[in-house]
């Protein structure tokens, strides 16, 4: 029997870079400059391009769905980020920009019948992704699907993703792990340095509280490093993320889950190759190269 929600995880490997690119790309950088953000610093554009599929949203709404931000870090930016310009318009310029983003990372593959076949797939999966209790999903799942397949993928990733980090909210709920504490057991576990999530906004006694209160529970050690009951915790958040993601996999089938990697593995190299991700992250994803078969 398929371990689906083994495939999930694994699926979502191969498909988050195609999903991520959107941040880091200097065409959709380009495209958020023209509608009057600072693109100087990451956050004005990055707040808006995520949060466009729920309208003009509120701070409060952004920090809960985001979860892991301080509120402080979105009220600077949100409600701001909609006088800059409206929800419509930033998703239109985000179109703009993964359009040119994947056109120039593929070249002529943009062309390629997998490619189209790729977008069926993971299209496929999208749609049968369960969203109640799921707002980010299915925000962007209300959209209209675009024509073009190397679109079709990256929606389809996009609504797969926030799919998967919807899910990723209730697992660290469940752990108990508000906003903060995720991130300071994240960092206990060696995912990423300390330094990495500076930029989501938490003060230093902000992180040393959450730090003292992971102690106190026996999951972190006085060094901020993750305790055996520390990575217990931090695997069952992965356990039940990965659990929470299955469904739309499900859908798939392990044949189908194991063709869409085979289809989308050129697109995935291309954004690993173009260097647009950073090499150390938050993203909890291999962005170095691509993995081997698995």
């Amino acid at each position: 029997m398929a371990d689906f929600p083994s495939l999930a995880r694994q699926t979502w490997h191969q498909l988050e870079p195609v999903y991520a690119s959107v941040y880091f790309s200097p065409e959709v950088t380009a495209q958020a400059d023209a509608l009057g953000y600072d693109t100087t610093e990451r956050w004005p554009a990055y707040f808006a391009l995520r949060a466009a599929p729920l309208g003009a949203a509120t701070a409060q709404l952004v920090t809960a769905t985001f979860y892991s931000f301080s509120p402080h870090a979105v009220a600077k930016h949100v409600p701001g980020i909609w006088r800059t310009a409206s929800p419509q318009a930033v998703l239109a310029a985000r179109t703009r920009g993964v359009d040119a983003t994947l056109r120039a990372m593929l070249g002529d593959r943009i062309a390629d019948p997998r490619l189209a076949e790729a977008a069926e797939l993971a299209r496929t999966a999208a749609e049968a992704a369960a969203l109640a209790g799921r707002p980010l999903a299915a925000a962007n799942a209300a959209l209209d699907w675009p024509t073009e397949p190397h679109l079709v993928l990256w929606q389809a990733a996009n609504i797969l993703r926030e799919h998967r980090g919807d899910g990723h909210l209730v697992a660290l709920q469940a752990a108990g792990l508000d906003g903060c504490e995720a991130l300071v057991s994240f960092a206990g576990i060696g995912a990423a340095p300390v330094a990495n999530f500076a930029s989501r906004g938490w003060s230093e006694q902000e992180w040393a509280a959450a730090h003292d209160r992971l102690r106190e529970r026996g999951l972190l050690d006085a060094e901020g490093g993750a305790t055996e009951r520390g990575l217990e915790v931090r695997d069952e958040v992965e356990r039940v993320t990965d659990e929470l993601a299955a469904a739309p996999y499900r859908a798939l089938g392990e044949d189908g889950c194991a063709r869409l990697a085979e289809l989308n593995r050129p697109a995935f190299t291309a954004v690993i190759e173009s260097g647009l991700l950073p090499t150390q992250s938050t993203l909890g994803i291999l962005t170095v190269r691509a993995p081997g078969p698995r």
